[in-house]
């Protein structure tokens, strides 16, 4: 099985994350934050992978330093779990519906992190939720797992529905990229023989 599992603890944040890229889907997510648990919730049921998460941030100040340090101990978790990333079909790219809006998300689990990140947000927050703060969770998320992230929404208008399409294509992507390619299972897949620089 591939697991990771990250605590990471601050005097901003205090969080520790278990994933299983082989999984059902299942997710146990407590971050303080309801929009945040929302779409971790379907991060994990879309992308198959199993994911937990226990956060306690500074929410009285904001929101920004939880939603962040959460992206990042999911991508380190991530990166954990897929190791020497022997086998995986590591590209992937989605175009995910949400009613009015659509996003595309390209990814390479290169090891060379890099983020492309493109939504324009109608309002400043989802019911308490800073809508910038989703560019942060991604950029954090990219960092730190290693992986060349480009999402798009190509047009939305209702704000809920481009974070919800966001995370939902990140999640099929992710199920995609990861997935041990049967014809390759033994091999990394790159020309250098590895992954990672």
């Amino acid at each position: 099985m591939r697991t990771g599992q990250v605590k990471r603890k601050t005097k901003e944040t205090d969080i520790e994350v278990e994933i299983n890229l082989d999984g059902q889907g299942r997710s146990s997510v407590a971050t303080g934050i309801g929009f945040l648990d929302h779409m971790l919730d379907l991060l994990a049921r879309h992308s198959r992978i199993d994911i937990t998460v226990k956060a306690k941030g500074d929410l009285h100040i904001d929101f920004h330093h939880t939603a962040e340090d959460t992206g990042i101990a999911l991508g380190q978790a991530v990166k954990q779990a897929l190791g020497d990333m022997k086998g995986i079909t590591r590209y992937a790219d989605v175009h995910v519906p949400m009613d009015e809006a659509l996003t595309r998300v390209a990814l390479d689990i290169s090891g060379r992190p890099f983020l492309v990140f493109k939504a324009e947000f109608v309002r400043d927050k989802i019911g308490t939720f800073d809508t910038e703060l989703v560019r942060e969770w991604f950029q954090a998320f990219a960092m730190n797992s290693g992986i060349t992230l480009h999402a798009e929404c190509l047009y939305g208008s209702n704000d809920h529905h481009i974070a919800e399409s966001c995370f939902k294509a990140l999640a099929r992507a992710l199920r995609a990229a990861v997935a041990i390619d049967p014809r390759a299972k033994d091999e990394i897949p790159s020309t250098k023989g590895s992954l990672g620089g």
